[in-house]
């Protein structure tokens, strides 16, 4: 059957008028706005922005000049509160791009704005590198933590960062030290597009620049060097890049697991008996929209999952300290669920089970035989797959080497069906 688009139909609802105008500035002001943007502000009655942007703007405000709120409003509650009538929010550069649009478009429907997005930071400080974007790793770490950097620090990369402020760029060298990056060339660009733009060049190891401007970007020629701390981009991390009690699920096993697992995009993973932590840091490692939470009852583990996290560049991962099933009460519904200890004390498997979401996946491993029987009764119950993985390793005997097995583990992936609540 062929239908007249609605967008075009003489009897298709008349959208609303657009009353809210995002314009993107840049550091040289008005002078640097397209006419149609220039005239955004100054028919607007009321101009929202950082007190930088109401100054840097002022030239062409002819309405009420209002700064943001501190602390700043996620909720927007004065601009939504003006709706239907002419408004202007001022954001920097791309407002599209970890900006203030984003947050925005959230709340007003995309019809009843209007955009004129400028030239982000990401953007001017590749221009005045010469780097291709598309082949460039751009980041926020502004109002974030610098660890985010870690998984884009491979020999020959190239990364551009949005900054906080005038203190993270030593952090950010600091950091590239420590890892194993110092040889890196470092970038330092601040106040691009204005009259006080200024670029300066070093290594990470010889970074010493005191006299930082606030608005700064940093680029960065990613030189590894021999004991770096690279992190794959493939699951199943060795397991000394972790720190653990040996308590952990191992390289070998762990691959497999997130294969089972399926992460797929902005779905949030608990990892019920989190230990190091070592599957929801891979999980979330494999996307950044991916979420994940940890649920182990071990103080002092607990504490080691959240350095590991940070020390992988996934800072976000949540551990939540607890004994499942109770630690599950609150939680946001998960898409997939892994139990990888403890899971054959009383309540833990069905727990896990009623919690996760209708169509999402449950993988668990056995290493203790009550364990394994609680994963056939499931199995034979729910359906589902059942796998035996078993690894060898070579180690020293005597004067030669032979085979020495670790425990098998066995496996059950589960897909709850959609029907069931």
């Amino acid at each position: 059957m062929v239908r007249e688009y609605a967008g075009t139909s003489a009897t298709a609802s008349k959208k609303p008028a657009p009353w809210l105008s995002i314009v993107g500035i840049g550091e040289d002001g008005v002078a640097g706005l397209a006419e149609n943007a220039r005239r955004a502000i100054e028919a607007a009655e009321v101009v929202f922005g950082g007190k930088r942007h109401l100054e840097l703007a002022c030239d062409a405000i002819t309405g009420d000049a209002r700064p943001w709120p501190v602390p700043f409003d996620v909720g927007m509650a004065e601009v939504v509160a003006l709706s239907g009538r002419k408004v202007c929010v001022l954001a920097s550069g791309d407002p599209f791009f970890h900006g203030v649009g984003v947050t925005l478009l959230r709340l007003v429907d995309p019809v009843e704005v209007i955009t004129y997005p400028a030239s982000s930071s990401i953007s001017l400080a590749a221009s005045r590198l010469g780097w291709a974007l598309q082949d460039t790793a751009c980041i926020s770490l502004h109002g974030r933590s610098i660890d985010l950097i870690r998984p884009h620090l491979h020999a020959g990369a190239k990364v551009i960062t949005l900054t906080s402020d005038g203190s993270a760029p030593a952090l950010i060298a600091s950091l590239l030290k420590e890892a194993g990056f110092g040889r890196s060339i470092f970038h330092l660009l601040e106040a691009l597009g204005g009259t006080r733009e200024n670029a300066r060049k070093t290594t990470a190891r010889d970074f010493a620049f005191t006299d930082v401007d606030p608005l700064n970007v940093v680029a960065i020629e990613v030189v590894a060097e021999e004991a770096a701390r690279i992190l794959p981009f493939a699951s199943g991390l060795d397991d000394a890049l972790f720190e653990h009690d040996g308590q952990m699920t191992k390289r070998e096993i762990r691959a497999v697991t997130l294969s089972s697992l399926t992460p797929r995009h902005g779905e949030l993973l608990w990892d019920i008996g989190a230990g190091s932590g070592s599957i929801g840091i891979e999980w979330m490692l494999s996307h950044p929209s991916l979420r994940a939470i940890g649920i182990e009852q071990n103080t002092e583990r607990a504490e080691r999952a959240m350095r590991n996290a940070e020390a992988f560049g996934v800072p976000g991962l949540d551990v939540v300290i607890g004994t499942a099933p109770d630690a599950f009460e609150g939680l946001p519904t998960p898409d997939a669920i892994f139990i990888g200890g403890g899971g054959s004390e009383a309540g833990v498997l069905e727990g896990a089970i009623n919690a996760l979401k209708p169509g999402g996946r449950l993988v668990a491993n056995a290493v203790t035989l009550e364990m394994e029987a609680m994963l056939l009764s499931a199995q034979a119950r729910l359906g589902g797959s059942l796998i035996r993985l078993e690894v060898a390793r070579a180690s020293p005997v005597g004067q030669m080497q032979g085979w020495r097995a670790a425990m098998p583990v066995t496996q059950w992936a589960w897909v709850k069906p959609k029907d069931v609540p």
